[in-house]
Parts: structure tokens; C-alpha cells; sequence
């Protein structure tokens, strides 16, 4: 009994209150009082300091494929494939070649940084200061704060949106506000708590995912008859970025859940639960989105439902509906497993924004959870009135700067750290020293070149850059990631050069000033040795 209790504690988040959060706390002792009743409650209210290797013993390696395939399988997965169809106007069998061919490709990325977490320690936002700098990180700290935030108002305003669907006495904002409080409720108990429920959060959306596939096969096999324009290639390029922004963007994050996990699986069993996680998924909603949306302009009900393709929900509500009540228990169930996308994001959120200073660092991460809930619900009750302007913004506002982050780190992992993970190439304790990590200057640069390069290729409804007019698409996410890693490469490496140049120099220097100093010392000893001897 003892063994085992002593396991289970081991596997647990520490919930060790930081020293630097009890100095800050002081003046506001009932803060201070607060996180402490909560760590004996088994709150986690550890911050961002790493985790030491000795507390990495967790060795549930199947967590990580879990928690990604919860977390995309759901409806924003499937709220994604539709764009193409409703957004770009694409023929199924086009949007299904696209998202394959992204899915499997885009999937790699967030899947090699997920290796961070049990290899180092390190919260995503934390290990960028390896390649950014202690002052630098804070440029994609803050980013990565606000596009989470993002991802949760895209969340609950499709889980809103179809727990909305299931009855009259439900409307969009109260979906909202309760598919929210669930979120908040599983992000606040933190690491251990949202690992359990990724653990089963899956189940409801599958058995949905499968009766709709069974009640809508005959409309789904009828659609594939029926003729579309041929795409264009602005449509065929802006649709597969936008769903290398919805994956890829999950790189900012990944490291996050796997950081009480051992180090000593390979880094390659660890890459293939997470790709596996996140390929599945992902490309299961994204196809049965795709199929779904267009079919419904032919299918009067499931067009209704769809509401001139602004309510996802009211779609996924329409396909179950021949199934009575049963299908009401489905929808509503595969809305309030939402939080499976939710609680990641959130959790997230709050160690980014404990990452952008070290004042925040100095505030519970609970708090942010609570401010994050605060902004949440507002705007995302706003944000649902134009729900597809608003979808496609954000994953592409995220996937821009979010490609340039990827780029950098990659680059640095390879060029820098010789693809290694060990302490030689990560020196862990230097987390928080700014004169021992690594300068800004090449990684701040070399973010902000890829961030300006992209601009004339961007196409947003509310921008369209100059080369975008030409029918090109939006090659933003290309541009950027391309630039960001050719320019980091270039200035990093020329860092590397010139510090090991100058250490040979003031080697050689060191050298000549011994030398001297030895003949001077001879010079002078010299005669007296003589009449010694």
C-alpha cells in the first residue's frame, strides 16, 4: 500500500508553491492563502520552472497520443473540412486530396516539439528561450497567449453554437457561457485532471462521427455525382493553409503535456503517439467535415440546419435528427466534449502569459485561468454573429507567426543543438538567466523578417497583399516559415562563428601575454639563479 501511494504521488504535477510567487504574494496575503488551500485541494499550482528530471517518472507514454486525439477529435476538427466546401467553394474529392496531403505533412511538426516535454521539462514558451533569448521568448510568449486565447472563442462558440441546435430554450450565448464554465472547471485543476479527461473526452464525438456517417451515407454517396466548378488555385492554396494553421499551430503547445512524462522513452516512440494522435483526428474530422458541407446545400433539412453555412452545429444537429431523441443525446454530448479542445488551450494560455515577464511568472497560474474565462465569454458570444470571418481570421492570424516560431526552433534544434536533447545541448538550470541563454537579437530578427516577408502574400478578407491579388492564394504560412529559417540559420550561425572566433582569438592573446610574462620572469630570475646554483 505504502509502494503504491508513494507511485501515485510520484506520477502527480508537484504542487509545490514557487519561493518567487510567495515573495510577490505578500502584499496580498489572501492570494497567497488562496493557492495554498487550493495545493492541499490537488490543485496543480506549479509554475514554469521546469521539471526537474527526478519528477519526470511518469511512464504512461499512450497519454500523449490521447490527449492530441481528443483534442481534435471533435467538432472544430470537423468545423475545419468545411471551410473548403463553404468557404472556397470545393468539389469533395479536391478538399479530401488537400487535407490528406497537409494533414500528413503538417501533423510532423507539432509531433517533433511534443518531444520537448518529457525529454526536458520545459512548457513550449519556456524552451523558446533556447533559440529566442530570456528577453526575446517574450515576443511568442505573448503571441502564443492571445492565440490561444483564440482557439478557445473558436471553440465555445461551435460548442455554443450546437448545444444551441439541440433545443429551443437554449440560444448561441447561454451554449457559450456553459460549454465555457466546463472548460474552465477541467483547466483549473490543471495537468493531471486534463490528461484524465482527454482520456475519454473522445468517446461521445466518435459514436456521433459514426452515426451521422450511418444516417447521412446515402445523401453522402448521392453528392459525389454531383459536378463543381474546377478550383482555383487561390482557393486550393488558401484552403490548405488554413488547415496547416488549425494543425501546425498545436506546435506552440505540445511540449506542455508531456512534461511530467520520463524521458527515457525514444524521442521516436514519443513523435508517433502524437502524430498518430493528431494525423487521425485530424484528417477524420477534416474529411467528414468536407463531405458534410457539400452535401447540405442539396439536402433542404441539413441546409436549414447549416444556416447558409454559418452553424456548424445546427448542421451536425440536422444530420442527426431522422434518429429522434437519440440524435438530441448525441449532439449535445459531442458539444460538451468541446472542452477536450478547450482545456488545452486555456491551460496553455496561462503558462504563456506566465512566460512573458517575470512578474507574471509571479502570479498563480489559476489566475490566469480565471481572467482567461473572463475575456472568453464576451467576446466569443460577439464573435459567433459572423462565424466563418471570424474562423478563418484566427487560424490564419495564428498560423503565421506560429510557421515563423516552428522554423526557428527547428533551425536551432539542428544547427545549434546538433539534434540533441541532452543537458550539453539544453542546459536546463540557465532557464531564467538571461546572460547564460543564448542572445535575442538572431531569433527576434529573424521572427520579424519572416513575419514582414509574408505580408504581401497574406489574403484575409480584411487585407489582401499585393502578390495574393495576383491569384496566387494566401502563401503566407509558406513564405514565413521558408524566411524565419534561412535567416535565423544565416544569423545564428554567423554568432556561433564569430564567438568561436573571438575565443580563439583571446585564446592566442592569453597565450602571447603568458609567453611574455614567462620572459620577463626569466629575465629578471635569471642571474640569481645563476649564483644560487
Amino acid at each position: 500500500m505504502t509502494s503504491n501511494m508513494q507511485l501515485s504521488s510520484e506520477l502527480e504535477p508537484s504542487n509545490k508553491v514557487e519561493p518567487d510567487q510567495l515573495k510577490v504574494y505578500k502584499p496580498l496575503g489572501w492570494l497567497r492563502r488562496v493557492t495554498l488551500v487550493l495545493t492541499r485541494w490537488g490543485i496543480e499550482t506549479h509554475g514554469i520552472a521546469p521539471i526537474p528530471a527526478e519528477a519526470r517518472v511518469d511512464t504512461r507514454w499512450y497519454q500523449m497520443f490521447f490527449v492530441w486525439f481528443s483534442a481534435n477529435m471533435n467538432i472544430l476538427t470537423f468545423s475545419t473540412g468545411t471551410v473548403g466546401p463553404a468557404f472556397f467553394a470545393l468539389g469533395v474529392r479536391e478538399a479530401i486530396i488537400i487535407v490528406l496531403i497537409v494533414d500528413v505533412i503538417s501533423c510532423l511538426v507539432p509531433s517533433f516539439f511534443a518531444v520537448y516535454g518529457p525529454k526536458i521539462g520545459t512548457r513550449a514558451m519556456v524552451q523558446s528561450r533556447f533559440s529566442f533569448g530570456y528577453y526575446g521568448a517574450s515576443i511568442p510568449s505573448a503571441f502564443n497567449a492571445f492565440s490561444m486565447q483564440g482557439f478557445l472563442i473558436l471553440n465555445v462558440i461551435i460548442g455554443g453554437q450546437t448545444l444551441a441546435s439541440v433545443s429551443s430554450h437554449i440560444n448561441d450565448t447561454l451554449g457559450i457561457v456553459i460549454v465555457s464554465v466546463i472548460s474552465l472547471a477541467v483547466t483549473f485543476c490543471g495537468y493531471r485532471i486534463i490528461h484524465w479527461y482527454e482520456l475519454v473526452a473522445w468517446i461521445p464525438s466518435v459514436i456521433a462521427f459514426i452515426a451521422m456517417l450511418a444516417i447521412g451515407y446515402p445523401q453522402l454517396h448521392a453528392n459525389q455525382s454531383v459536378s463543381v466548378p474546377p478550383p482555383t488555385t487561390a482557393d486550393v492554396v488558401s484552403f490548405a493553409s488554413t488547415v496547416i494553421s488549425s494543425v501546425l499551430s498545436w506546435c506552440t503547445l505540445t511540449p506542455d503535456y508531456g512534461v511530467y512524462h520520463s524521458p527515457t522513452a525514444s524521442s521516436a516512440r514519443i513523435f508517433i503517439y502524437t502524430w498518430l494522435g493528431l494525423f487521425t483526428s485530424s484528417f477524420t474530422g477534416h474529411t467528414l467535415g468536407i463531405a458534410f458541407a457539400a452535401a447540405a446545400p442539396a439536402i433542404p433539412a441539413w441546409n436549414a440546419g447549416f444556416d447558409e453555412s454559418s452553424s456548424v452545429g445546427g448542421l451536425f444537429a440536422a444530420v442527426l435528427e431522422p434518429v429522434g431523441g437519440f440524435g438530441k443525446f448525441l449532439t449535445a454530448l459531442v458539444a460538451l466534449s468541446i472542452p477536450s479542445a478547450c482545456a488545452p488551450s486555456m491551460y496553455s494560455f496561462s503558462t504563456s502569459f506566465m512566460a512573458v515577464h517575470p512578474w507574471f511568472s509571479a502570479v498563480p497560474r489559476w489566475v490566469y485561468v480565471l481572467v482567461s474565462e473572463g475575456v472568453l465569454i464576451p467576446v466569443a458570444i460577439i464573435g459567433a454573429k459572423k462565424f466563418y470571418a471570424t474562423f478563418v481570421d484566427i487560424l490564419s492570424m495564428i498560423g503565421y507567426w506560429s510557421t515563423c516560431f516552428a522554423a526557428i526552433v527547428i533551425v536551432d534544434h539542428i544547427v545549434c543543438r546538433r539534434a540533441s536533447f541532452t543537458e550539453a545541448a539544453y542546459p536546463i538550470t540557465t532557464w531564467a538567466s538571461p546572460a547564460l541563454l543564448p542572445r535575442s537579437a538572431p531569433g527576434v530578427l529573424a521572427f520579424f523578417c519572416g513575419c514582414g516577408a509574408l505580408i504581401p502574400f497574406m489574403s484575409q478578407v480584411w487585407y489582401i497583399g499585393p502578390i495574393a491579388r495576383m491569384g496566387t492564394g494566401d502563401l503566407g504560412v509558406y513564405v514565413g516559415f521558408i524566411v524565419s529559417g534561412i535567416v535565423y540559420g544565416v544569423l545564428r550561425g554567423g554568432e556561433m562563428w564569430w564567438d568561436r572566433r573571438s575565443e580563439r582569438a583571446e585564446g592566442k592573446l592569453s597565450e602571447i601575454e603568458e609567453g611574455a610574462e614567462f620572459q620577463r620572469s626569466s629575465e629578471k630570475g635569471g642571474p640569481n639563479h645563476s649564483i644560487n646554483v
